[in-house]
This record gives structure tokens, C-alpha cells and sequence, in this order.
């Protein structure tokens, strides 16, 4: 065999083939192998086929091509998948070798696998890679993290083959262990979020306005010029407009019932274990489990009452309401997802740059957009800005948006237009902004029934309280509460 590779990669989905693809455009070398081995062979005579890329026909092999200090991609299904080729490696590899994970794995078991692959010597990576098989092709966005001394080895290659931008290249090392996971989950729960908000407005645009395809798809071509200018806008407005050969509008014949992978989920799960207000994200999450239920959902629609929408008003001057609603809520969605990690990094001691992050979110990835720019002024202006609701830019965005924004979702519930997300948004916003919450007697009726305890208006925050509401109650008290 020729000169060594500077990197192998181990999954040839269409995933794995076109970062293959990428690398070795940008003049890396990479050796490639799949546990299926005839995979190998076939992506070795097509695609493959006369460019610098060596097929390995064993992981010996493979490791044996690597120049060192080796660098091995793993991009093959989350799971225990990850653990077996990790196991099958560790004999195979020398200290400082470096094993990187790819896929989209859960945080905490990157976490695992950074402390168990460096109590043998060896480095870890694990990264989120964004940006779909396109993405994957011409530039993805990617979230590496783990061992900190593995990332200037690989830096080199990640740099190059991901997706560039004006600010610079849409990688860089994000935090230790499963920082680099943990940020793609956010990422894609914001995505969850975003993809729901879009859904939404359409679902008004179709429901409630009566817009034909064509017309909606017009609308987002001109959203796609202003604030809203982003990836999912754009392919909204491709997909309202395309048809077939014969004239068929495919979206109008998808069965409404969405699936998900997890990574929603997850990010709806740590929220609640972080104790951070996720609603936005958590109900486009719950959204998709409601779409599932198409059967139960066709069987009601004949027996549960509601109104049949009606829109009477001004057409043109709702939308540009609604343009303004969409706007706001996607905000808010991205305030949730920042006050998400910024929990996260406290609990996990990393020292995460959130304005870093949008500049690796503003290509490649799924849910880049000009929007990011902002927030990474807005984090460069105020390292320590606790929520986005209260940078310069976005209050005044947000206060801009809050006629139109009501307006909307007035106008929804109204005529009956299930709009879960665009309310979750205003109703975290106008729960943010408000100084005193019922919060006090949700407390005074937990110690009613298990003496939980309260703290004061008028005494130093730490000190607890508890009533004997009845007179039959005793002094015992249950211990205070996690606030």
C-alpha cells in the first residue's frame, strides 16, 4: 500500500460515504471500512472509484493504513453499536491514537466513553454532525468535543470539511466529554422547535386563510428575505412548490403523522432533569406523538365540537402579523435552548462559548439562518447574558412582534387552529417577564397537604416556613423544597 491516511472512517451509510467524499476533496486521505465488507467493495468501484481513498477489508487493516497519530471516525448507529466497535479498537490502537464518534449519540454515554477510552490510553471525540447527507457532502456543521488533546490533531481536517462562512469555519472545539454531543441535541431540539413553529403557520395559512400551495409558498419566499431568512424557511417554500411531471403537489398526499429519532426527546428530558422551562421545544416534541395518533385523532375529529375556522379581516396585514408571531416565537425557542446549556455547562463544568456556537450553526447545519449572527453579537456584547428575551436586539424584536403576535393566536384559538408552540412561546415570554407568579400559592398548598414548607416575602431568601392550616396538623414538616 501507498502513503499512509489521515484519517480513517468506519459506516458507509450515505452519511459516512459523502463525509468520505468531503475529506477527500479537500486532499485528505482516508481509509474507509463496514462491518457489511461487500459494502466496501461497492463504494471502492462507484463512488470511490480512481480518488484517494483506500477500502479496508478488515479493522486490522484499517488501522494498519493510518498514519499516526491514528484518527478513526465511527459513523455507524448510536448505541451499543459505538461500545463494540470501541471495544473491538481499544487492542488495535497505541496511546494517543484517537477514536472519534460521529453519530448522534446521547451525551452521557459519550461522557462514558470519553473517561473509559482515556483510562486506556487513547483519546476521544464526540461530535454532532449537522447538515443532512448535503451537508455530510459540501460542509456540515460540527460540534466536536471530549478529549481536549485530541482536538488540535484533528482540527485540521475538521476545519477544512466543514461548512465555511464569512465569520469563519462552522467548527470548533466545543467542551469536554459530551459537550460536543450535548450542544447537537440542543441544536436539534431547537430544530423540533423551528420545524413545528413553520408547520404551524402553514397549518393557519391553509386552515384558516385558505391559501392555495402556490400562495404559501410565495409567502415564505418573501419571509426568506427579511428576519426569517434560514434553511427550513427556504425548503418550505421549495416544497409548497414543487409538483410532479403529471402535476401531483406530493406534500398534500403525506400522511400527517411524524416520526423522530430521540434527540427531541432528549433535549425535552434534560430540560426537566436541569429544571430549565423547555415548553417550547417539549410541545413541538409532543406535536409529533400527537401526530401519531392519526387513527385516534380521525375518530374524534367526529365527536369532538369545535369551531369551523373563519377568517374575516385583512389578509395581507394578518400574515405580515403572522410573519411577525413566527419571528418571536423562534426567539424564544432559541432563548429556551441557550438557558438549556448554559444549565448544563454549570452542572458539567464546561466552559461552553455560546456565541462560538451560533457562528457553528450559521452553515451547514439544518437550522442555520442569518438570525444566528445576532446571537452571536448579542453573547459577544454579554458573555454572562443570562436569556436572549433581554439582549438589546431581541427585546426590541420582541417587543416589535408583540401586537402582531397576539393578534395571532387570538385569531387561532379562536377558530380552533391548534397552534401548541407559537403559545408555549408567548406564554414563557409573558411568564419571563412577569415579577411575581402564583408560584406562592402553589407553595402554600403544598404545605397544606405535606407541609413542604415556604420562604417569605419578608424574611432573607433560605429561611423556611411552615403553617398548620388546619389546627389539626402538628409542627413536623416534610423538609423544603428544590426551587
Amino acid at each position: 500500500m501507498e502513503k499512509k491516511s489521515d484519517i480513517g472512517l468506519i459506516g458507509l451509510a450515505v452519511m459516512g460515504e459523502n463525509l468520505v467524499l468531503n475529506m477527500e476533496s479537500k486532499g485528505f486521505r482516508v481509509s474507509v471500512f463496514n462491518r457489511t465488507v461487500s459494502k466496501v467493495e461497492n463504494f471502492m468501484n462507484a463512488r470511490a472509484k480512481g480518488k484517494n481513498i483506500y477500502g479496508a477489508m478488515s479493522l486490522e487493516d484499517l488501522v494498519a493504513s493510518l498514519e499516526r497519530p491514528r484518527k478513526v471516525m465511527l459513523m455507524v448507529k448510536a448505541g451499543q453499536a459505538v461500545d463494540d466497535f470501541i471495544e473491538k479498537l481499544i487492542p488495535l490502537l497505541e496511546p494517543g491514537d484517537i477514536i472519534i464518534d460521529g453519530g448522534n449519540t446521547h451525551y452521557p454515554d459519550t461522557n462514558r466513553r470519553t473517561a473509559y477510552v482515556e483510562s486506556k490510553g487513547l483519546l476521544y471525540i464526540g461530535t454532532g454532525v449537522s447538515g443532512g447527507e448535503e451537508g455530510a457532502l459540501k460542509g456540515p456543521s460540527l460540534m466536536p468535543g471530549g478529549s481536549k488533546a485530541a482536538w488540535p490533531i484533528v482540527a485540521p481536517i475538521f476545519q477544512k470539511i466543514c461548512a465555511q462562512v464569512a465569520d469563519g469555519p462552522c467548527c470548533d472545539w466545543v467542551g469536554e466529554n459530551g459537550a460536543g454531543h450535548f450542544v447537537k441535541m440542543v441544536h436539534n431540539g431547537i430544530e423540533y422547535g423551528d420545524m413545528q413553529l413553520i408547520c404551524e403557520c402553514y397549518q393557519i395559512m391553509k386552515d384558516l386563510l385558505g391559501m392555495s400551495n402556490e400562495e404559501m409558498s410565495e409567502v415564505f419566499t418573501e419571509w426568506n428575505k427579511g428576519d426569517l431568512d434560514s434553511y427550513l424557511i427556504e425548503i418550505t417554500r421549495d416544497i409548497l412548490a414543487y409538483k410532479t411531471p403529471e402535476g401531483e403537489a406530493v406534500v398534500d398526499f403525506i400522511l400527517d403523522t411524524a416520526g423522530q429519532k430521540g434527540t427531541g426527546k432528549w433535549t425535552a428530558i434534560s430540560a426537566l432533569d436541569q429544571g430549565v422551562p423547555l415548553t417550547l421545544i417539549s410541545e413541538a416534541v409532543f406535536a409529533r406523538c400527537l401526530s401519531a395518533q392519526k387513527d385516534e385523532r380521525v375518530k374524534a375529529s367526529k365527536v369532538l365540537a369545535g369551531p369551523k375556522p373563519a377568517f374575516k379581516g385583512d389578509k395581507k396585514a394578518f400574515l405580515a402579523d403572522l410573519q411577525k408571531a413566527l419571528f418571536a416565537a423562534k426567539i424564544i425557542s432559541y432563548a429556551q435552548g441557550y438557558t438549556l446549556m448554559r444549565a448544563a455547562a454549570k452542572e458539567y463544568g464546561w466552559d461552553l462559548n455560546y456565541g462560538g456556537i451560533a457562528l457553528m450553526w450559521r452553515g451547514g447545519c439544518i437550522i442555520r439562518s442569518v438570525f444566528l449572527g445576532k446571537i452571536k453579537d448579542a453573547f459577544t456584547n454579554n458573555p454572562a447574558l443570562e436569556n436572549l428575551m433581554v439582549d438589546p436586539f431581541f427585546c426590541k424584536k420582541l417587543q416589535e412582534a408583540q401586537e402582531g403576535w397576539r393578534n395571532v393566536l387570538a385569531t387561532a384559538l379562536t377558530n380552533g387552529i391548534p397552534v401548541p408552540a407559537l403559545t408555549a412561546a408567548l406564554t414563557y415570554y409573558d411568564g419571563y417577564r412577569c415579577d411575581r407568579v402564583p408560584a406562592n400559592l402553589l407553595q402554600a398548598q403544598r404545605d397544606y397537604f405535606g407541609a413542604h414548607t415556604y420562604e417569605r416575602t419578608d424574611r432573607p431568601r433560605g429561611e423556611f416556613f411552615h403553617t398548620n392550616w388546619t389546627g389539626h396538623g402538628g409542627d413536623t414538616i416534610s423538609g423544603t423544597y428544590t426551587a
